[in-house]
């Protein structure tokens, strides 16, 4: 495990909400799946300024990889079923139709979906192994993530879209010390 893995788990263990939210995603017993985006993202960089009250999550991005059963209506019951344990705001979508929107090679598992996700810092997801632990999963690294910036995913190939999300989720603003990399 890296310097950088071990500092991410124990910040999420002190991290009570999400804690919680790992614990009862955990329940669901999905086989391929991780809390990803804004989940570990906005935590390291809250850490990173100094914060000391987190950033409130607008979503929990749950995902998972289920190729057996892409109908979106079991997205949807496990958004509800997991908002009666844990009132939060669950989004959750299986990875393993998601290329279709997206306009993507088919994905192979999780790891490989979120990576085509349009900023690298957002590739990073946790998840509580069949063993209580908590697993990160990085498929493109943990590096941009420490290094202050929000990095275009070349992966993604829609660069309007890496500086629209930029502009509207307000990143800069909420995080000053961030910088855009695009390469």
């Amino acid at each position: 495990m890296t310097l950088g893995e071990t500092q991410i788990i124990a910040w999420l263990a002190e991290d009570k909400l999400r804690t919680k939210a790992l614990e009862t995603a955990a329940e669901l017993g999905l086989a391929d799946w991780c809390i990803a985006a804004g989940f570990v993202r906005n935590l390291v960089w809250d850490k990173l300024h100094g914060y000391h009250d987190p950033t409130p999550l607008n979503d929990l991005d749950l995902v998972y990889f289920d190729p057996a059963n892409t109908d979106k209506s079991l997205d949807q019951n496990y958004e509800r079923v997991l908002k009666k344990r844990c009132d939060l705001p669950w989004s959750v979508k299986n990875q393993a139709r998601m290329h279709l929107r997206n306009g993507d090679s088919p994905y192979l598992d999780c790891a490989h979906a979120i990576s085509h996700w349009v900023e690298i810092e957002t590739v990073i997801g946790a998840f509580k192994n069949t063993d209580g632990e908590v697993k990160l999963v990085a498929p493109l690294g943990l590096e941009s993530l420490f290094s202050s910036t929000i990095t275009y995913n070349q992966r993604r190939a829609n660069l309007p879209l890496f500086f629209k999300r930029v502009s509207n989720k307000q990143w800069l603003s909420r995080w000053p010390k961030l910088s855009t990399l695009v390469s």
